[in-house]
């Protein structure tokens, strides 16, 4: 599957997203949103979203349920980013995963935050896609790995 996959934020997302960076940025642990702070690729100028940390294996992923979200592009093009909770700040580089190596990150994530962002996958996936499924919209799905800076 090769179509772009992306959902912004409309109405009550943009609210929700603002509660959650304005938790994050005081040090709230909600479900474990942090803040991830990447360059804009046409402004130059911190961009800032909440996203949920996947901690997998002794690894740590970001994916985009949304799909190829603004983050996602910025990220793309320049590869340094900050995750932040807090007062506690991490400097990282977010590493594209290839589609084929995204199912059992995806699926992971899926089961620990499906309740959340189940609204946002592609047309024809659900929270409780099996692997198969996964795997055709996982083009659709971008999947970071976290390294520390």
């Amino acid at each position: 599957m090769t179509t772009t996959h992306y959902r912004g934020p409309q109405g009550m997302d943009r609210a929700f997203n603002s509660a959650v960076r304005w938790l994050a940025a005081r040090g709230v642990n909600l479900a474990g949103a942090q803040n991830l702070t990447v360059i804009g690729r046409r402004s130059g100028e911190p961009q800032t979203v909440p996203v949920n940390p996947l901690h997998l294996d002794g690894r740590d992923y970001l994916v985009a349920p949304r799909g190829t979200t603004q983050w996602v592009r910025n990220a793309r093009l320049n590869d340094s980013a900050e995750l932040r909770r807090g007062r506690r700040r991490r400097p990282v580089r977010l590493v594209e995963i290839s589609p084929a190596d995204r199912t059992p990150i995806i699926k992971s994530y899926l089961d620990k935050w499906g309740w959340e962002v189940g609204r946002f996958l592609p047309e024809g996936m659900g929270t409780d896609a099996d692997d198969a499924t996964i795997a055709a919209h996982a083009e659709q799905l971008p999947v970071f790995e976290i390294h520390s800076r």
